[in-house]
């Protein structure tokens, strides 16, 4: 999996590393892994996909960084048959939209806290949340 890691995601790591709040390397392993894992969740993922004929049960092989990299694999792979790569959307982001999170990036009126791409267009800036529970009238950074 090739992965390029991000600024927020690293500053988040070195705050574990940094914090002086484990009484181990055990424990902090524990956080490393879990905040890793969140971390990862707020991406989108690539599944590559292999069928040999119609009718036939598939294949699938995950996770890859990019559809590129999805199907550079399946050309290594050589196996006869259909290859695609299909998106899997961000689970974290699906769940913090749904508890109006306040990631970096995202709204920050009280009471909204849902990422950009949730607000429906004003000409040519984000406008109010799409989600009709949401008190949100105009996206702000």
């Amino acid at each position: 999996m090739l992965i390029t890691p991000r600024a927020e995601e690293v500053n988040q790591v070195v705050a574990i590393l940094e914090s002086g709040e484990f009484s181990g390397p055990e424990p902090m392993a524990k956080a490393l892994i879990k905040q890793i894992a969140d971390i990862l969740s707020y991406r989108e993922w690539w599944v590559l996909t292999h069928r040999f004929g119609n009718g036939q049960v598939g294949v699938n092989w995950a996770p890859f960084a990019s559809q590129n990299e999805a199907l550079k694999t399946a050309h290594r792979i050589a196996l006869n048959g259909k290859f695609s790569a299909i998106k899997l959307h961000s689970s974290g982001a699906l769940l913090a939209n749904l508890t109006s999170s306040r990631r970096k990036g995202w709204c920050q009126v009280d009471g909204c806290g849902h990422a950009d791409w949730v607000h429906l267009m004003n000409g040519t800036t984000r406008g109010k949340c799409g989600l009709e529970s949401c008190p949100c009238t105009a996206y702000q950074k």
